[in-house]
């Protein structure tokens, strides 16, 4: 159907002055459209989309009620928007020639993924066109409260595989741009005490002495100790660096009686391979 087409089924009287053509060749324009029409409403937003190029962005409130995303959750719930949709949502407002959800799919397209998005400060994210410093803000708010969220510690659970580790960890050191080094602290049946920060350190390095490491072992008398840090890169496979680092702090938690139970490092999912690389599962610890 093409887009000088007539609904199909709809009589002369259905169609009330709906649209026009502005020229002979010219778009299509949509004028009024009765509420009890949905399906002719969607029908001509799909005309529009054809008949050129320069309409072809719609407002949210122009699109049949479950495009939009606010409706579309309410409905389905949050599950079933994609990364635009969502984010379409805490933009509100889209600029001119393009709606929210455009917005939010340039945002994607420009840093790739949500997780290089997530990264950046609100700064620069208001000097996108279309964002602004409010919607910067609103932006910077939601990743940061996801952030905080993988950081909260679940209930003292056992913590005693690096499947476990990413469970705990993953979802927030996926998101920093620099490495860092943690120390999951558990206790004699290997539950979970606290998760302490031992060092933040570049894109590709994190340094750290023994003494730094099992430091909050000690203090806060820790049976068991698990080493985690992230590859901001994604890929969790070690380095030379890691390799040495790990078994140089083995040494040192047989020196000060505490088991260093594993070390992990915390990557992004791949088709595959795991997103996390375990010391203990490769025989090095």
């Amino acid at each position: 159907m093409g887009p000088d087409s007539t609904y199909a089924g709809a009589t002369k009287d259905a169609l009330p002055a709906v649209a026009t053509r502005v020229g002979s060749h010219g778009p299509l324009l949509v004028t009024d459209v009765p509420s009890r029409h949905p399906r002719i409403l969607s029908w001509l937003n799909r005309v529009r989309l054809a008949s050129s190029p320069a309409m072809a962005t719609l407002k949210i409130q122009e699109l049949p009620d479950e495009d939009r995303p606010r409706e579309k959750l309410m409905k389905q719930g949050a599950g079933a928007l994609s990364d635009s949709e969502l984010i379409a949502i805490l933009l509100r407002t889209g600029t001119v020639g393009a709606n929210a959800i455009d917005v939010a799919r340039e945002l994607l397209l420009r840093y790739q993924s949500l997780t290089s998005l997530s990264r950046r400060g609100a700064k620069e994210l208001a000097q996108v066109k279309g964002i602004g410093l409010a919607k910067a803000l609103q932006l910077a708010a939601a990743f940061e409260l996801g952030k905080r969220l993988g950081q909260e510690s679940p209930s003292r659970g056992k913590v005693d595989s690096p499947e476990l580790v990413y469970e705990l960890l993953g979802q927030e050191m996926r998101m920093l741009s620099r490495e860092s080094l943690r120390a999951v602290l558990l206790d004699t049946r290997f539950r979970l005490m606290r998760v302490e920060e031992i060092a933040l350190g570049t894109i590709s390095e994190c340094i750290a002495h023994p003494r730094e490491v099992f430091r909050p072992a000690l203090v806060h008398s820790a049976f068991a100790v698990i080493l985690a840090h992230n590859h901001p890169s994604g890929d969790p496979t070690p380095s030379a660096a890691d390799i040495q680092m790990s078994r140089r702090m083995a040494e040192a938690a047989k020196i000060l009686q505490i088991r260093l139970l594993d070390h992990v490092i915390i990557g992004a999912p791949a088709e595959g391979r795991p997103p996390f690389y375990s010391f203990k599962e490769a025989g090095v610890l």
